[in-house]
Formats: C-alpha cells, sequence, structure tokens
C-alpha cells in the first residue's frame, strides 16, 4: 500500500504541503527557514537568558511563564526542541511551550544546544544537562521553582534527548526529576528496526534522513562503542528512571524503538504511560494542529504533565 493511502485522511493535506528533506544536503537550506509563527497568549510572558555551560560555552534559554508571577513553588519543565540533532530552535516550539504554561501553571524553560554536524555528541547533551543544572539552581531562587516538581520532555530528537537527560541526571547523582515526556524519540542509532526503514516518502522524517541525521550527530564517535547517552536504547539498565509518558505515530520511522523502549522501562519497574497513534506520522500533532487526532495526542502529553506535577 502507498504511504499516503494509510495515513489518517484528516493529516493528507498537510503532509502534501510539506516540502521534501534531504539531507545532509538540504540542511543549510532548511536551516534558514522562520520558524512557524504561534499566536500569542495573553497569559504567558517569553524572555531569553544567556547562561554559561560547558567549558563557558554561553546557552541561551526561552522561558515561558505565567504573566503574573504571584504564586511560588511553581513547576518546571525543561522542553528540549526536536530536529533530528541538527536542526531546530525552541522559537519552533513557541505554540506547544505556551500551552504547557497555561494548562499545567509551570515554568518552561528551553535551551537553544549546539547542533551536529558542527558540534556533535556530546555537546548536545552536555548543554541540556547544563540548562538542567541551571534550573535547579540560580533559575529555582529567581522564579521559585519547586525543585520536587521538575520535568523533562521534548519531541523526536528532544524525546531523544530527554531520555538520555534522564539516564545522565540518574547516574550523575541529579538534579532529580518528577516526570519525563520522550516523545516519539530518536534513541537508536542502529536504524535496524523494520519501522525504521519502512518509510522513504522525503516530506517526513524518514529511513535516509535518520541515518545522515545520526552520522552527523555520532561525528567521530560513529566508530566507537555507542554511548546511551547519544542513543539511549544503547542503555544497559533503565532502572531508577522517572515516570514515563511517550507516544509515537504507527508510520513514524520511531515507531518500533518506541515500542522497545517503552517495553524495557516497564520490564525495569519504571512507571509508563504509552500511546500508539494509527495513521500518523512523524510530529503529525504539529503538522496538522487543527485534526482531531492531533488535539487528542497533544491533549494527551499535556495532560500527562498537569498530573505528573499534581502527584
Amino acid at each position: 500500500m502507498h504511504f499516503m493511502d494509510r495515513v489518517a485522511p484528516e493529516l493528507r493535506e498537510g503532509l502534501a504541503k510539506l516540502p521534501p528533506l534531504h539531507l545532509p544536503g538540504d540542511l543549510a537550506a532548511f536551516r534558514q527557514l522562520p520558524p512557524v509563527p504561534a499566536d500569542p497568549s495573553d497569559s504567558v510572558r517569553i524572555t531569553e537568558r544567556r547562561i554559561s555551560g560547558v567549558d563557558r560555552n554561553p546557552i541561551t534559554i526561552k522561558i515561558y511563564e505565567p504573566d503574573h508571577r504571584e504564586e511560588s513553588n511553581r513547576p518546571a519543565l525543561l522542553w528540549i526542541h526536536g530536529g533530528g540533532y541538527v536542526l531546530g530552535h525552541p522559537g519552533n516550539e513557541d505554540a506547544i511551550c505556551q500551552s504547557f504554561v497555561e494548562a499545567a501553571g509551570c515554568v518552561v524553560f528551553s535551551p537553544d544546544y549546539r547542533l551536529a554536524p558542527e558540534h556533535p555528541f556530546p555537546a548536545g547533551i552536555e548543554d541540556c544537562y547544563a540548562a538542567l543544572l541551571w534550573v535547579a539552581s540560580a533559575a529555582a531562587e529567581e522564579w521559585n521553582l519547586d525543585l520536587s516538581r521538575i520535568a523533562i520532555g521534548g519531541g523526536s530528537a528532544g524525546g531523544g534527548l530527554t531520555a538520555a537527560l534522564a539516564l545522565l541526571a540518574r547516574d550523575r547523582g541529579g538534579p532529580a526529576i518528577r516526570f519525563q515526556m520522550p516523545l516519539y524519540p530518536m534513541i537508536d542509532e542502529r536504524c535496524a528496526t523494520p519501522s525504521s526503514q519502512e518509510f522513504m516518502d522525503p516530506r517526513v522524517w524518514n529511513a535516509s534522513n535518520n541515518r545522515a541525521a545520526w552520522n552527523m550527530y555520532l561525528g567521530a564517535h560513529a566508530h566507537d562503542a555507542i554511548s546511551p547517552y547519544a542513543a539511549p536504547a544503547r542503555a544497559a539498565s533503565l532502572a531508577g528512571l522517572p515516570p514515563v509518558y511517550t507516544c509515537v505515530g504507527q508510520l513514524d520511522p520511531f515507531r518500533d524503538e518506541t515500542i522497545e523502549y517503552a517495553a524495557r522501562l516497564a520490564q525495569a519497574g519504571v512507571e509508563v504511560e504509552f500511546h500508539l497513534y494509527p495513521g500518523c506520522y512523524h510530529a503529525f500533532e504539529h503538522i496538522v494542529p487543527d485534526a482531531e487526532i492531533s488535539k487528542r495526542a497533544r491533549n494527551g502529553y499535556i495532560n500527562a504533565l498537569v498530573e505528573a506535577f499534581k502527584r
């Protein structure tokens, strides 16, 4: 069956409007594309802050907070943007970050981490860890954050960095993470599952772009033993990680690695909620946000965050 025939009818028009992407050749051109504009929220204030990361590398953090700061001890979400470890910017995800603030009353911090191939692994994950340390220290004091309610999340490569960050924080002894949302995460560089080789349509994330992006992200490390902080599917143990919410579309190259990771988490005693959406391709809820299945998926993980902060 042709790929388009498998796509949910309400998602087909959005797919048809997407420009084809061929990595690595199209990388520079796609980096020049402007972010999709998001309607501003009257109840969310957006600012930026520069912090010092690894080796004093400056990191820009985009901050989304409730417009009024009367309430103390707010929960915090470190939200990591997607883009295959080679594309993306926090500004591309203004809409979902504003939704998190509105629904959960939290402060969202989104780091502009370094991208491959100019900055291969471990630059991106170390930037995210530096941002997490900052949230749990300087930002916690300035924004009156509740250190017992820090969550991390992201989609695609942001989901991969979320999973890696949970492992890194566990293994380095903190900061404590209450909840993690690695959504349709990019976590296995082997690209050996059936779904990782199944989809070739250039308008969505596909097998060819996936392999190219992993090669750029791993750089010289591609010929070494692969670190679980680069590819979390490689982790020997998933025990002791924070509770997880994850989801993936049935037509997503990351379908099988997400399913396998969710199963391993459950087997390790980690609380997991998992959803598989039929007829849905990679990042469908952002590409066609008004589709009913997109609303269901987006509300699913927003509500999961709200409930995690309540527990």
